[in-house]
Parts: C-alpha cells; sequence; structure tokens
C-alpha cells in the first residue's frame, strides 16, 4: 500500500513577524489595549483559543506569573507561566478597559467583548486573523499560527521538548514533536557549527573543489 503523505506543518512567524503583529492593536484605544493583552498573552503562553476565552479573572496570578487553565483539551487542567510583557498589558486592560466593558458585577471572564460579554472563540480567531493581515507580512494564520510561533521560538531558544509538551497541553510527546519539524533556525545553527564546508579554514579556500 502507499505511504499517506506527511506535509510539513504551517511553518511559524519570524521574531519580527511577530512584533509586527503585536504592534497592530492602536494601544490609544481601549479595545486597542485588549486586543494586544490578548496576543500578547496568546504569544507568551501558547495556549489555544477556546482556553484563552475560558479564563476566568482568578485564574491569573500575576504574582506567580502563571495562568490556571481549566478543562483544556481532553478536560484537563494545568498551570503555564506567563511572561512580564503579557502581564504589563494585562494589568493596562484590567485597569483602564475591563471596568468599562462589564456590564454584570458577576462576570468573571477575563476578557470581554464591547458588549461586556465573554469571547467565542470563533470571533478570537477572526480578530487574530485580522490583526496577522494588517500587520502586512506576507502571512495568513490565526490563533494556533501564534501558538506554534510561541513553542517554536521557545525551541530555538534551548527549550526542552518536554516542557514544550507541558506548556501546550500536549497529551503525547509525539504530538509536540511536529513543532522540531519547523524549527529551521535550529538546524541552521547547527548545519553552521557542525557542516565541514562552514569551517572558516574551508571557507578562505577559493579554489573550489572539482
Amino acid at each position: 500500500m502507499p505511504r499517506p503523505e506527511k506535509p510539513l506543518p504551517i511553518e511559524a512567524l519570524g521574531l519580527e513577524q511577530m512584533k509586527a503583529v503585536l504592534n497592530v492593536p492602536d494601544v490609544r484605544d481601549l479595545l486597542g489595549i485588549r486586543d494586544r493583552a490578548i496576543l500578547e498573552v496568546l504569544y507568551s503562553t501558547g495556549i489555544r483559543r477556546s482556553e484563552l476565552t475560558g479564563l476566568e479573572l482568578t485564574d491569573l496570578n500575576p504574582e506567580r506569573h502563571t495562568i490556571q487553565i481549566r478543562r483544556g483539551k481532553g478536560r484537563k487542567d494545568r498551570i503555564v507561566p506567563v511572561g512580564e510583557r503579557a502581564l504589563f498589558w494585562t494589568a493596562r486592560y484590567l485597569d483602564e478597559v475591563r471596568p468599562r466593558l462589564v456590564l454584570d458585577a458577576a462576570q468573571r471572564a477575563l476578557f470581554l467583548t464591547s458588549y461586556g460579554e465573554p469571547f467565542n472563540p470563533d470571533v478570537v480567531s477572526r480578530m487574530v486573523t485580522r490583526y496577522i493581515q494588517r500587520a502586512e507580512i506576507g502571512r495568513s494564520g490565526s490563533c494556533h499560527l501564534i501558538r506554534r510561533t510561541c513553542a517554536t521560538h521557545m525551541l530555538e531558544n534551548g527549550a526542552d521538548i518536554r516542557f514544550i509538551q507541558q506548556l501546550l497541553g500536549h497529551e503525547k510527546l509525539e504530538t509536540t514533536s511536529i513543532y522540531t519539524e519547523t524549527s529551521i533556525e535550529t538546524l541552521k545553527a547547527v548545519h553552521s557549527r557542525t557542516h565541514p564546508a562552514e569551517n572558516p579554514d574551508s571557507q578562505n579556500d577559493r579554489s573550489g573543489l572539482q
């Protein structure tokens, strides 16, 4: 029987491309601050869109730099770290924006729409897609592209794949290993360090090989 094709997963954004996306929301606007906070949390944590929309106020722990994911994929809970920059923008959102959006004091959702309601995952996807398009980086994608970018950037900076597995909430290591297939920067660094033709002495030899 012929073997099924195994196409490469979508390539992650580069660092400058990701910065361009993060800088698209107009943070002079209240909803721009909220959207920047959402993008920063997605990039910092690599959580799924459904996990982001399910976040409640008490799931964020700024002191411990963590977010608790409740009922993630497979209905499993986990705790993930969240970075300083994401915490900064989330704090701005909580201080300046959320109080103006909330209509019901009993509302516990962390991120609210302009109608004061929790986000639907599809709405977040459309929002992220628009920001990627507006960044004019020659790429298209949505929340999963940012999730992949988070994992790839961490792998390229030396994170152990087992940590990435825990961060992303993958049950099997094989699922996480897919992300290494697009980590071309790591492969390029290893190639430059180990391939004989990349040796400085070899580069100085202009005679060429016949």
